[in-house]
């Protein structure tokens, strides 16, 4: 009971319930906070989606960087812009922090390229002067690595060639880089078509390497055969090829510069592949020689002075320049016991074969290098007067080259191709024979006994003086005496020309006995002349007489 009446009692007392919670109104005022709120974080979740990488670069100075104002550009189109600048921990460098645009993480790769553009003057010209107005700004080029990279080191020149640029690289060894410098010009026939991009020395100290770009399309002459020479200032040589000065443009006598190009007779061959190195010679003569290893030595012997011949003369076969000479040496004749100067030279067959003309049915086979008919050619040229000799190729500085020619009236002589190298016959120059010539005169002159003749001469001429002063007295004699009796005969030859003349006149009776004599004989003659007929038609007359005449 008790129970029951406790439970009735709880259930009488009040239940406790809930209130639903209440509506609030929004304020008016409250709008403009909110929209402003939503606005901002609009924006900066805007401004965050937006917001392009960060990178850091390096560069030794920061001359022409400025926080918030010194752009980034690629292509000429801004992607960044520097935020702060500040020195490295070690105050060596400069840091500079950028910030670039969106969808530019694929341009930070490891050989991406950053630099300072600004006016600059250098070998390859003046470049940098829209920024005179604008103010410098930090170039980019984008590599192709996979690799990818926020911190970066700028260049302290801006590179020569920028990537997609359409051309080739190439590699140049030389021993001494010369006057070229980075940005050097290359021409191929005198036409610019690269640029040196860079060079390094040899770890080994003993030499220089260099890279050459090449531009598009002329990329596609650099072959494997291709010469490439420095064509820096002025080539001026003066040799037994005479006096020659070359020159690629004016750039290169300032700047310097490289030319390349193939021999004439080289075949036509495919581009050499990107890399590919090359020797990088002193001249453009250097880099046209044939290589030794195409090349047949010789031996000749000259009985001449060697006075004017020099190491690289060329050896000329009637204008054909076949080869050249490699050195002059001195050797002793043990079986003559004397000395004597042997040239060894350098004949390239290919030369002489790149000039056969092939078509001709009396033609002889072309020269092969490789021996046989090569052999049998030479030997058969020598039997016939081939010779060498040498000849002068320039008068003004004496320089002597080897000519190679056929001498009909020359010894015998045979080719021994035993021999290593083998001796080539040789005959006297032209100059040679012409020094034996007044040689041989100066010792003709030499036996002439002057000092007799001179004493005899010394007594000629004292005969002489006497003679002279013999003369000198019989002048003066014939001018005292004999010109008085002169002047006297002289007036008795006037008397008797008058005379003569008085006589000889017209009116004078000589004259006239002498005409009326002339007319006497005339009649004389005349009556001889009819007495002479008269006896030539009756020549009977002489032993009967004249016959009367009839009545």
């Amino acid at each position: 009971m008790t129970q029951n009446t406790e439970a009735d009692s709880v259930q009488a007392l009040p239940q406790a319930t809930e209130d639903p919670p209440k509506k609030r109104s929004l304020q008016l005022v409250w709008i403009i906070p909110i929209v402003a709120a939503l606005i901002g974080g609009w924006l900066a979740v805007r401004a965050v989606l937006d917001r392009g990488p960060e990178i850091t670069l390096t560069f030794r100075t920061a001359e022409g960087i400025e926080a918030g104002k010194t752009k980034l550009k690629y292509k000429d189109v801004d992607i960044g812009l520097v935020k702060s600048v500040k020195l490295s921990p070690d105050r060596q460098r400069v840091i500079a922090t950028a910030e670039l645009a969106k969808d530019t993480d694929s341009m930070l790769v490891k050989d991406t390229r950053f630099w300072i553009v600004k006016p600059r003057v250098g070998v390859g010209g003046v470049s940098g002067l829209d920024t005179l107005l604008s103010g410098a700004y930090i170039g980019v080029d984008v590599g192709k690595s996979a690799e990818r990279q926020k911190s970066f080191t700028a260049l302290e020149v801006p590179p020569i060639i920028t990537s997609g640029l359409p051309g080739r690289q190439f590699v140049l060894n030389t021993t001494e880089i010369g006057s070229l410098d980075v940005g050097s010009p290359i021409y191929y026939r005198r036409i610019l078509v690269g640029q040196v991009i860079g060079y390094q020395l040899n770890p080994n100290g003993k030499g220089v390497t260099m890279k050459a770009f090449v531009n598009a399309p002329y990329d596609k002459y650099v072959t494997p055969n291709s010469r490439f020479w420095q064509a820096s200032g002025l080539d001026v040589s003066l040799d037994a090829n005479g006096f020659r000065v070359r020159t690629e443009s004016l750039a290169s006598i300032v700047a310097g510069g490289i030319a390349f190009q193939e021999p004439d007779d080289s075949p036509q061959l495919t581009p050499a592949p990107e890399n590919t190195a090359y020797k990088l010679f002193n001249d453009r003569v250097l880099a046209m020689k044939t290589p030794e290893a195409d090349a047949e030595p010789f031996l000749l012997y000259f009985q001449e002075s060697l006075r004017g011949l020099s190491v690289g003369a060329p050896v000329d076969f009637r204008g054909i320049v076949v080869g050249e000479v490699k050195s002059i040496n001195l050797e002793y004749d043990a079986k003559a016991k004397s000395l004597r100067f042997p040239v060894e030279v350098l004949i390239y067959p290919s030369r002489l074969k790149a000039r056969y003309r092939k078509g001709s049915s009396n033609a002889s086979p072309p020269i092969d290098p490789n021996g046989g008919t090569h052999h049998r050619i030479m030997t058969s040229m020598v039997e016939h007067g081939f010779r060498a000799q040498l000849r002068t190729g320039n008068l003004l500085t004496g320089q002597l080259y080897v000519a190679l020619d056929f001498f009909p009236s020359a010894s015998k002589a045979k080719m021994n191709w035993n021999e290593d190298p083998v001796i080539l016959p040789t005959t006297p120059g032209s100059f040679g024979e012409l020094q034996n010539t007044a040689a041989s005169i100066l010792k003709k002159v030499d036996s002439i006994p002057f000092d007799g003749i001179s004493q005899d001469l010394r007594k000629a001429l004292q005969n002489l003086d006497s003679t002279i002063t013999r003369t000198n007295k019989l002048v003066d004699r014939l001018d005292g005496d004999v010109a008085e009796e002169a002047a006297k005969t002289l007036a008795q030859a006037r008397a008797t020309l008058a005379t003569a003349q008085q006589t000889l006149a017209e009116s004078s009776p000589l004259q006239q006995n002498m005409g009326n004599t002339l007319k006497e004989v005339s009649r004389a003659a005349e009556s001889l002349r009819s007495l002479t007929d008269y006896l030539e038609r009756h020549p009977e007359s002489l032993l009967r007489g004249k016959p009367e005449d009839q009545p």
